[in-house]
């Protein structure tokens, strides 16, 4: 059966100026990092991509090592792409991959020379059948390499028409500073920085935010719900299916201590009181800021997807639950 995607897509979602570029972003995007690999329901990740569409999300979030296995999740999703996303549809969507960490053995398959940056983003654009992607980031920085050979690959690929634009994962205030300067040198602005942000995960608020808001780049937080310790998963204790359990997991049993879960059930407290769940009102948390252009949401089925984006029936927080929720985080 033939996708047909909703007329009433764009209806009601929020859609955020990237920095100071023409590209909006809708205010909850979606990652694939987990749920869309070899190892994952092929028509279970066809139909949480089909109803976030349907849902206003334009934007999906990939790299060319989610899987798991590596690669696989762009593999599903160029044919989820083509399958579905037939006509003019993809010239709706805004697709991003990125390159940093290890993909492929040997010396040219890691890191962030431009040997690495260029090939893996030529791999990345066959295994999704794409002419484009509409944003290529460097995953993360890379010490061996000069910041300079980096950007300059980033450049490149925005000027082969291989990219639209350029971004940035996880580089620290002063690393974005450097990064940005030398792209605007080269002509090629970078557009966002992709950064780990959540109630649990503050690390941006030690600089980064004000750098972005002053070199006018846009922001897409990525682990919104800390690998889902900010959702009721976890409120009585470790659930045998969690993603906790899992041995390939990247959030560990070590992580979920008596004090981060008193923490946890204390947050949910004031998210029943919004009428929310913990996940939605960790979501409105970070969007209360208007420096966050998007958060990046993962998801493992349709009705967790739209929870996620129910977040948006509620963004704004009194001032005395913020102090009580500053008050919960800080103990």
């Amino acid at each position: 059966m033939v996708y047909t995607p909703t007329s009433k897509r764009y209806d009601n979602m929020i859609y955020n100026r990237c920095g100071r570029s023409g590209l909006l972003l809708p205010a909850i995007s979606l990652g694939l990092w987990q749920n869309f690999g070899s190892v994952d329901n092929f028509e279970n990740a066809e139909q949480i991509l089909c109803r976030a569409f349907d849902r206003g999300i334009t934007h999906f979030d990939l790299a060319n090592n989610y899987g798991p296995l590596p690669g696989t999740a762009e593999e599903n999703f160029g044919k989820i792409l083509k399958k579905n996303f037939i006509g003019n549809l993809r010239d709706e969507l805004v697709i991003s991959t990125k390159a940093g960490y290890l993909m492929w053995p040997g010396p040219y398959g890691d890191g962030g020379s431009r040997k690495y940056l260029l090939s893996s983003l030529d791999q990345s654009l066959k295994r999704m059948q794409l002419d484009y992607v509409d944003i290529f980031y460097s995953h993360r920085p890379d010490a061996d390499t000069p910041v300079e050979e980096t950007m300059m690959a980033l450049d490149t690929a925005v000027r082969s028409g291989k990219a639209l634009y350029a971004g940035i994962s996880s580089y620290n205030p002063e690393q974005t500073r450097v990064a940005v300067k030398i792209l605007e040198k080269l002509g090629t602005p970078c557009l966002i920085h992709q950064p780990k942000y959540s109630m649990f995960e503050r690390w941006v608020e030690n600089g980064l935010l004000d750098v972005l808001e002053e070199t006018a780049l846009g922001c897409i937080a990525f682990s919104p719900l800390a690998q889902g310790m900010l959702t009721d998963k976890y409120l009585h204790g470790i659930p045998e299916n969690s993603r906790a359990s899992k041995p390939e997991a990247s959030l560990k049993l070590t992580d979920i201590t008596e004090e981060r879960l008193q923490q946890v059930r204390s947050l949910n407290e004031i998210a029943r009181q919004r009428n929310q769940s913990l996940a939605q009102m960790a979501i409105a948390w970070l969007l209360k800021d208007k420096r966050i252009t998007s958060v990046l949401i993962g998801a493992s089925s349709v009705q967790q997807l739209h929870d996620n984006i129910d977040s948006l029936n509620h963004t704004s927080f009194k001032p005395d639950e913020l102090t009580l929720i500053e008050k919960i985080l800080k103990n």
